[in-house]
C-alpha cells in the first residue's frame, strides 16, 4: 500500500494550492483548494475528468455552461471541453479531480 497526505504529496506544477495525491498511468487525483476569489483559468485537456467538491462554494464553467457548485456536486467533463473554476465564496473551496488518462 502506498500512503500520501497533503502535507507529503507532490504540489502540482501551476501557481495554486493543487497536491498529487494520486499519479498512476492511467489516473491522476488531485485535490485543489482555491481560496476566496481564486480562478483556475478555463484550459482544456486531452482526457476525462471528474471533479469532486469537498467544501466551499464556486462556479464551474464548460464551453457555453456555467453552474453553481456546493459540496458533494461531481461534475464530469470530456476530453477537449473547456472549463475554469472559480471560488465564489467567503471560505476556501476544496475540490477533488479525477484525471482519467
Amino acid at each position: 500500500m502506498n500512503f500520501t497526505t497533503l502535507e507529503t504529496a507532490e504540489k502540482v506544477p501551476f501557481n495554486l494550492d493543487g497536491r498529487k495525491m494520486f499519479v498512476d498511468p492511467q489516473a491522476e487525483i488531485i485535490h485543489l483548494n482555491l481560496k476566496p476569489g481564486e480562478v483556475l483559468e478555463k484550459h482544456t485537456n486531452p482526457f476525462d475528468v471528474a471533479i469532486y467538491i469537498i467544501e466551499g462554494e464556486g462556479v464551474v464553467e464548460t464551453d457555453g455552461e456555467q453552474q453553481n457548485i456546493t459540496p458533494n456536486f461531481c461534475i464530469a467533463v470530456k476530453a477537449g471541453v473547456q472549463r475554469g473554476l472559480s471560488n465564489s465564496g467567503k471560505s476556501n473551496l476544496r475540490i477533488l479531480v479525477f484525471k482519467m488518462f
